[in-house]
């Protein structure tokens, strides 16, 4: 049994540094190839094969995992304890956190629109403890999942009077992912040190949002 369950951890360590070394490279270059992801993933293309037979593949389940890193950071920020100020410098730096991932999920509205093309919108992908061949289990975790935990910290914030009521929702949530993006680019080309990125991101934040 301890055989079994030794064997089992090993791929699962395995398949999500596949997952990682896929999100981290394509961020850099979409147009990467199996090789250069196994390399950054310190295994072998024989290997990477047995756990994704093809690009699709990979891309998707990448897509899928990264996802459930974001969501899960953000869940771990708790951004519905303490005050919607202190929230939301927790939520900025769980995402700064997840770096190359959300550089590869909203560097290229291709990534998002076949994921969601191949799922009929629901976002869910192979994202459990892996299978046979690389296959794993299906996760119901979606796109909207995360948008709703943002919302739902804006909402607060202006209702708690630290946020300027009069902006839309949608709105500043697309301005904290952009300055999120902008950050984690800037940081990823060497002109913003990458522990700088999240007091950069707070700062212009704060200055735009809050109430005055």
């Amino acid at each position: 049994m301890s055989d079994i369950a030794g064997e089992s951890g090993t791929r699962n360590r395995t398949r999500r540094a596949i997952l990682g070394a896929a999100a981290e490279v394509l961020a850099r270059d979409r147009t990467a190839t199996l090789a250069d992801i196994a390399k950054a993933a310190q295994v072998g293309r024989s290997t990477l094969h047995r756990y994704f037979p093809d690009r699709d593949v990979l891309i998707h389940a990448a897509v899928a995992d990264s996802y459930l890193v974001i969501q899960q950071s953000i869940q771990d920020a708790a951004v519905d304890q303490g005050t919607a100020l202190e929230a939301m410098r927790r939520l900025i730096a769980a995402i700064v956190d997840t770096g190359g991932r959300m550089l590869f999920l909203y560097g290229d509205s291709r990534v998002l629109e076949d994921f969601a093309a191949h799922d009929g919108g629901g976002g869910t992908g192979d994202v459990g403890d892996p299978g046979e061949s690389g296959e794993g289990a299906e996760s119901d975790t979606a796109p909207d999942s995360v948008s709703s935990m943002v919302v739902d910290l804006i909402r607060r914030g202006q209702s708690e009077g630290a946020f300027d009521p009069s902006l839309d929702v949608d709105w500043v949530q697309d301005v904290i992912w952009a300055l999120v993006y902008t950050g984690c680019e800037a940081a990823s080309r060497g002109t913003l040190p990458r522990h700088g990125v999240t007091t950069a991101v707070v700062r212009m934040l704060e200055n735009g949002i809050r109430e005055q």
